[in-house]
């Protein structure tokens, strides 16, 4: 790296502050370097005085190229603790891989790990009792796995950490640079502790859709197929496939490529549709659905239309209107004789599931909407009347879901004067705002609503019903939107400040974190987290 550049890194260190741990009269830097390809190189370096640790510190980053991936941590809070206490501390940790702590079985730090560096190889693994939402994870340390590891960092281990009477916790405060900019690390007890304090949102976001869009397209196999998942900690791919969020990817993709420009990328996402077209839909006299698993599900109706119109409007490419027209004919057999919808029936057109989620009713609106748009058909209208009518009348609003707010959002441009559609889309938004503002974990679905929200309150006050709004908080409704854009750009998408710690970094960033968590963010990558 170049010296003035390691000068700068010096600089930011120290404006992190609380250097030296006055308990030992010793400064302590974790420092960890990646090449991109390969999981970081970790080290931690003690000595007397910062400027001693830095001197080894520098003289790595000397023989660093500059556009590796660098992480530098002072060391903080060291907290001894009797084994069985930190046994039991673990053993309660709420999720897997939520522990949040850099872990130590010597006091010199000399076995040291690093959060990320524990949550991104899975060393604490969950009990196998435990059930996500329903009782503590039981974690405990995987020492088979975490011994060689240790081994090959160091160089050798000395001591039995599988034994030690006491474990030393802490935690860390530090910086992060690919080489071109340096960001300060946050330090808040939430999800986003660990990755880079935003300094330039707007190109931040823009960045996270460029490497979003980026990370899809590579998961498109030659015949049209994803790469559904990976689990990065164990350099594995998950096998299993869901071909409705095949489809919902593809939306994704369409979304995105109409923001980043890139339009060759249309070609490949052509391509997924006739994959998804041949080998995951059935028709039924005249009428097509999605087959997922022998479950026919009207959320997949919804999107087949949804990805379909999508393609058509930023492409102008008609092929697919046919397969849109036959699937609009399948919508109705999911609609019951008093105006209710169904969710899941089998091949044959029968029931098998009332209710599945509450997703479908708002997804199967914002799909027929997106097809009148394109069709004009007097069909199509009456069909969104009708649910929009029957959501009304028993009150979806009360379900905060955001497949309901971008419904009413888009529902809004062909019924621009329809204060009940109003009125329903500002009650699913604001009953919920308080939830929205304080979920602390990623949640990917409350800045979509909140995104879908804030669009329809501007055409609400645009159609001069602005009566309407008189009850609502429309600032904090906007600071709340700005906040999760932030946020889940920092603890829902993997930056190369977590992936460094994977076993093939460059392949994960974009990735959506939502699935098994690592480090408060997510550790199994499902392509289809992302609508747009």
């Amino acid at each position: 790296m170049q010296k003035a550049f390691i000068k700068q890194l010096q600089r930011a260190v120290t404006n992190t502050g609380n250097l030296l741990d006055r308990g030992t009269g010793t400064v302590t830097l974790a420092l960890s370097i990646s090449d991109h390809r390969h999981r970081a190189d970790v080290r931690f370096i003690r000595a007397t005085s910062f400027k001693r640790a830095w001197d080894q510190v520098e003289a790595c980053l000397a023989a660093t190229p500059q556009e590796s991936w660098v992480r530098i941590e002072s060391v903080q809070g060291l907290q001894k603790l009797p084994r069985a206490e930190f046994e039991r501390q673990l053993a309660q940790t709420i999720r897997m891989n939520y522990w949040r702590l850099g872990v130590s079985f010597d006091t010199e730090l000399k076995t040291g790990l690093l959060e990320m560096e524990i949550n991104g190889q899975a060393f604490f693994r969950p009990s196998k009792a435990h059930v996500i939402g329903r009782n503590r994870a039981g974690m405990w340390v995987d020492y088979a796995r975490l011994m060689p590891y240790l081994k090959q960092r160091n160089g050798g281990v000395s001591i039995d950490v599988e034994r030690t009477p006491y474990v030393w916790t802490f935690t860390t405060a530090g910086i992060f640079t690919d080489g071109n900019s340096v960001y300060q690390l946050e330090t808040k007890e939430n999800c986003s502790k660990g990755i880079r304090v935003l300094t330039d949102p707007k190109a931040e976001i823009a960045s996270a859709i460029d490497h979003g869009e980026t990370f899809l397209i590579d998961q498109l196999k030659a015949d049209g197929k994803f790469i559904y998942g990976y689990y990065p900690p164990r350099q594995r791919v998950l096998s299993k496939y869901n071909t409705v969020r095949h489809f919902s990817s593809l939306y994704a993709l369409l979304e995105a490529i109409q923001f980043t420009g890139r339009t060759a990328d249309y070609a490949k996402v052509k391509l997924a549709i006739e994959w998804g077209l041949q080998n995951a839909t059935i028709e039924r006299d005249g009428q097509l659905f999605i087959n997922d698993n022998g479950e026919l599900k009207l959320g997949g109706q919804a999107l087949l239309m949804l990805t379909l119109s999508k393609y058509q409007s930023v492409t102008g490419d008609e092929s697919f209107m046919p397969v849109l027209k036959k699937v609009f004919k399948g919508v109705p057999a999911f609609i019951q004789s008093d105006g209710k919808l169904v969710h899941v029936l089998n091949p044959d057109l029968s029931l098998k599931s009332a209710y599945r989620i509450i997703y479908y009713e708002g997804e199967v609106v914002f799909g027929l909407t997106r097809l009148y748009e394109l069709t004009k058909d007097p069909a199509v209208l009456a069909q969104i009347k009708q649910i929009l009518d029957y959501m009304v009348q028993h009150d979806y609003g009360k379900y905060h879901d955001h497949w309901i707010s971008y419904a009413i959002n888009e529902a809004l441009h062909v019924f621009p004067d329809n204060r009940e559609y109003m009125a329903l889309g500002l009650k699913n938004a604001f009953d919920h705002l308080k939830f929205m503002e304080d979920r602390q974990t990623t949640y990917p679905t409350l800045l979509e609503l909140l995104d879908a929200a804030v669009k329809m309150t501007d055409l609400v006050r645009a159609s001069g019903n602005e009566d309407l709004l008189a009850p609502y908080n429309l600032v904090r409704l906007r600071q709340a939107w700005q906040y999760r854009a932030a946020y889940e750009i920092t603890s829902g998408s993997y930056l190369p400040e977590i992936a460094m710690y994977l076993y093939h970094p460059a392949k994960f960033i974009g990735g959506s974190t939502r699935g098994m968590i690592i480090s408060g963010r997510a550790s199994t990558i499902v392509n289809t987290s992302y609508r747009g």
